[in-house]
């Protein structure tokens, strides 16, 4: 079990709203899923890849109520924490691959929020070729990760966080990085929005078009 479910596993029934404030402490999640919405208001079909334990998937089904969303994630504890609708989300172990040779072009919106810099490096890629076929033509693609910057206190706390907490080995993308990475899979100009998410400009977003 990694760390910080282990540390939040202490907190017991109150262990939901010390999540809550702990995330929050880094990125509005509340800001981001206005954000997708008004980027993508209204898709048939949702996948949410790298869902964890479900906090940003109850947001996203209480925004788009009767919408079908899948939410995977290759973690264990995929959706433990989700405290949305019931019956609204259906909850996956799998990687976005085995969903886009399921389902190729069966979704209007794909959400990846803060999942890259957990993959490595060497796989990136394929990651987003993989949405890439998994979205349909005209479908949006909601990404948002965090940038590294040398010198910030708070990069620091989100890395050891991120480090030892979740156990993984995270490498950060400063935007440009981000931006040729999206090129790659989605070709020149597929980003047609971009913002940041509070409190800290760290958070960037792009809204990808799949042509």
């Amino acid at each position: 079990m990694p760390l910080g479910a282990w540390v939040r596993g202490l907190f017991g029934p109150f262990e939901p709203q010390v999540a809550n404030a702990w995330r929050a402490l880094f990125v509005d999640l509340d800001q981001w899923t206005s954000v997708i919405r008004n980027w993508s208001p209204a898709p048939r079909r949702i996948l949410e890849v790298g869902c964890g334990e479900g906090y940003s998937t109850a947001r996203l089904a209480e925004t788009f109520p009767g919408i079908p969303i899948d939410a995977i994630d290759i973690a264990g504890h995929i959706g433990r924490l989700y405290d949305g609708p019931p019956g609204a989300v259906t909850f996956r172990i799998a990687f976005v691959q085995e969903v886009a040779a399921e389902r190729p072009g069966g979704y209007d919106l794909v959400v990846l929020t803060d999942v890259l810099h957990h993959v490595p490096q060497a796989e990136r890629a394929g990651l987003l070729d993989a949405i890439h076929a998994v979205l349909a033509p005209g479908g949006v693609l909601a990404f948002k990760d965090w940038e590294r910057a040398p010198f910030s206190p708070v990069h620091y706390l989100v890395h050891g966080a991120d480090r030892w907490l979740t156990g993984d080995r995270v490498a950060y993308l400063r935007p440009d990085e981000a931006r040729a990475l999206v090129a790659g899979s989605f070709g020149p100009g597929a980003i047609t929005a971009e913002t940041t998410i509070r409190p800290w400009s760290h958070n960037y977003a792009f809204r990808i078009l799949r042509d």
